[in-house]
C-alpha cells in the first residue's frame, strides 16, 4: 500500500474522524466508544478510545481517537496509520514520553506503556487483527513492522473536554 495510498485512505476518511472525535468529546464519551466498521472491512461493534499526548517538537496537546482492545487488564492500541511505511506522529510522540491519557467511553486515565515483544506480541497482534481484520493487510502492504502499544492505567482523569490545540 505504502504511504500515497494510506495517505488516501486518510484523506478520505478525514471529515468521519474529525465528526467522530467531536462525537466523543461532546458527549463526553457516552458516544463514539462503540463504532460500525462493517463497511470498511471492521466489526459492527469495533471499539475505540481516544488518546491525548502532547507532540515531542511542537508542545502541542492532540486528541485522536483510535481502535482498541483489552488484553489482560492492559488496553492495546495499533500504531497501523493504515499500511503507510511510515508511523504514526501519535506513535513517535509516546515513545518520546513516559505516560499517555487514554478515555475508553466515559473512564479517563494517565496510562504508562510499553511494546509486547515476541510470543507476546505474536498473540497480542493475532487477538487485534480478529478485533480489525484490514490490520492484516495493512501489514502486508508495508515492510515496517506495525507497532502495537499496550496501556496500564495508573490513575483516573478528568474525561476530555476540549479539542487538541
Amino acid at each position: 500500500m505504502g504511504d500515497v495510498d494510506a495517505a488516501t485512505i486518510r484523506a478520505e476518511r478525514s471529515d468521519w474522524m474529525k465528526e467522530h472525535l467531536a462525537m466523543y468529546l461532546d458527549s463526553g464519551g457516552a458516544k463514539g466508544h462503540i463504532v460500525d466498521l462493517s463497511a470498511i472491512g471492521g466489526r459492527e461493534m469495533t471499539t475505540h478510545c481516544l488518546i491525548r499526548y502532547r507532540g515531542r517538537k511542537s508542545g502541542s496537546t492532540y486528541i485522536k481517537p483510535l481502535i482498541y482492545g483489552n488484553v489482560g487488564g492492559e488496553i492495546v492500541i495499533v500504531a497501523s496509520k493504515g499500511g503507510a511505511d511510515t508511523h504514526p506522529e501519535w506513535y513517535l510522540n509516546i515513545v518520546a514520553s513516559k505516560t499517555i491519557d487514554v478515555q475508553i467511553a466515559t473512564q479517563a486515565f494517565e496510562a504508562t506503556w510499553r511494546e509486547p515483544e515476541a510470543t507476546e506480541r505474536h498473540d497480542v497482534w493475532e487477538y487485534m487483527c480478529h478485533l480489525y481484520p484490514p490490520y492484516v493487510s495493512y501489514q502486508r502492504s508495508t515492510s515496517r513492522h506495525i507497532p502495537l502499544v499496550m496501556l496500564k492505567a495508573v490513575r483516573p482523569l478528568a474525561v476530555f473536554t476540549q479539542t487538541p490545540d
